[in-house]
């Protein structure tokens, strides 16, 4: 498997590789070469978004841009050659292609190839180098789905010949996400259209699919069980000559004011969120609890080690409230282990997990993701605050990768940098809960008998109430509030 081929004239074509997990499409975000630029082994040449994150792409030869094959803002299929380089370095630039000079009706791409996975070492030296500046997340949101998205059809390119399709699917069908040889001819369905099969008791092999590039509808597995309407002929004469044919209401025509309204394509990490909250809320039965805490020790606390970090271990590191909460929820969660655990659909099973990735959510301008920390459970408070800041600085820079959006357990969305006080946020799919933390503010709070301004923030959580009952949800709760209100806590319980 390979995502560069050559040619006999010394020309080198790279492809589009596979960034994620068996993703099948990505688009072309914005080109860091032109034809006739120098390239060297490891540059990155152009950036592009998948439906799970945005990933810059470094060339893996040297030599010179011959072609840029499609322009910036198409979206372009795995194993499509993007780039010719001459390695030889002789050959003049091709000239600009209809693509490039017309990126609305790029041409109709080559025959599509073998899909491939980029090397990790190549993905992770492309995320230390400089990226243009302008994005500013925020720490707040719900997740990202950890399926792929969809297939959607690409403006102004022509559909693909039957027989490039077929071509397609077959190479889809051989291989899987790994670049390793899958099970012959598999149905293409997706994970839904598979569970009302596998309830209706179809077999997808079966199935005549009508989907784009073969793929099976739940339309299609509803016909594979419909019985056939039997045929019934009208003798001519029993129908009037004179019976006039059925009027039919014109269909709905949807309108459009250009002046006052806006259309926003929805694609990429937006897409695949928006999908992936409407699965999460109407499969896992959500629960909400809430709790108004006194925080104001914990407040104290980390302005006390902000004063003299070395005295923490904390030298050099960034100490803000969310450390001291993601320590709480962790320690909450060690006394808790039942809270952290996801639900296996196809096996009717609870998996608890023995090990804890911390999703952290972060609004960016591509969207909501939730990178995790891995193994945030086991990590002390100085290793914790490095991976936060590595964390904040890495969704900032939009360099999150999509490994790092992936194995997530549980979640905490920071909603109160908006002066929100509270939410019922959505569980990131696959996950068992999600912590809201509200903003922090002086309020009138009755402490040692006396009503007194102090620190007050409210706690949501969500839990799947499939793995988590009311009584489990509450302590693990009660437990994040108690050790915010008391923060040395942190040493007796942790």
């Amino acid at each position: 498997m390979t995502t560069m081929t050559e040619t006999a004239s010394g020309l080198r074509e790279f492809k589009m590789p596979d960034v994620g997990e068996g993703l099948t499409e990505a688009e072309i975000l914005k080109w860091y070469v032109k034809a006739g630029d120098t390239v060297t082994d490891g540059q990155v040449v152009c950036e592009v978004e998948t439906a799970k994150a945005a990933v810059e792409l470094p060339i893996p030869f040297d030599g010179v841009v011959h072609e840029l094959r499609f322009p910036e803002g198409t979206t372009v299929d795995v194993g499509q050659v993007i780039i010719a380089v001459d390695v030889d370095g002789g050959a003049a630039p091709a000239a600009p292609t209809a693509e490039a000079q017309a990126p609305a009706t790029p041409s109709a791409p080559a025959a599509p190839a073998e899909r491939t996975e980029a090397p990790l070492e190549k993905l992770a030296a492309s995320e230390e180098k400089p990226k243009p500046a302008g994005r500013t997340p925020v720490l707040v949101g719900y997740g990202v789905a950890e399926s792929s998205t969809k297939r959607r059809p690409r403006r102004g390119v022509p559909a693909q010949q039957p027989e490039a399709a077929a071509a397609k699917v077959a190479v889809q069908s051989e291989l899987n996400g790994h670049g390793h040889a899958a099970p012959a001819a598999r149905p293409l369905a997706k994970p839904p259209v598979r569970k009302l099969a596998k309830d209706l008791g179809v077999d997808l092999a079966t199935v005549t699919p009508s989907g784009p590039d073969g793929i099976i509808t739940r339309e299609d597995v509803h016909a594979a069980v419909a019985p056939a309407a039997p045929v019934q002929e009208t003798p001519a004469a029993a129908v009037p000559a004179s019976a006039p044919a059925p009027v039919r209401a014109p269909a709905p025509v949807a309108t459009y004011d250009g002046a006052r309204e806006t259309r926003i394509p929805v694609k990429g990490v937006r897409k695949a969120t928006a999908a992936a909250m409407v699965g999460s809320a109407f499969t896992a039965p959500h629960v909400t609890e809430f709790v108004t805490v006194d925080v104001t020790r914990t407040m104290k606390l980390v302005e006390e080690i902000k004063r003299a970090p070395d005295t923490y271990g904390l030298q050099g590191l960034r100490v803000n409230p969310l450390l001291l909460i993601a320590k709480a929820l962790l320690v909450a969660i060690k006394r808790h282990p039942e809270v952290n655990a996801s639900w296996d659909e196809a096996n009717q099973e609870i998996v608890q997990k023995h090990y804890v990735n911390l999703g952290i959510a972060a609004a960016t301008p591509r969207g909501l993701i939730v990178p995790n920390i891995k193994d945030a459970h086991a990590k002390t408070l100085p290793q914790l605050a490095e991976s936060l800041g590595e964390l904040v600085a890495t969704a900032r820079d939009g360099k999150t990768s999509p490994v790092a959006m992936q194995g997530g357990t549980v979640t905490i969305t920071n909603v109160g940098v908006f002066g929100v006080d509270t939410g019922t946020p959505i569980l990131n799919p696959g996950e068992s809960a999600i912590l809201a933390v509200g903003s922090i503010k002086l309020q009138p709070w009755v402490h040692k008998g006396k009503v007194k301004p102090r620190q007050v923030t409210t706690l949501a959580l969500s839990f799947d109430h499939r793995l988590v009952d009311g009584e489990l949800g509450s302590k693990v709760l009660a437990d994040v509030a108690a050790i915010l209100e008391q923060p040395k806590r942190l040493i007796t319980w942790g």
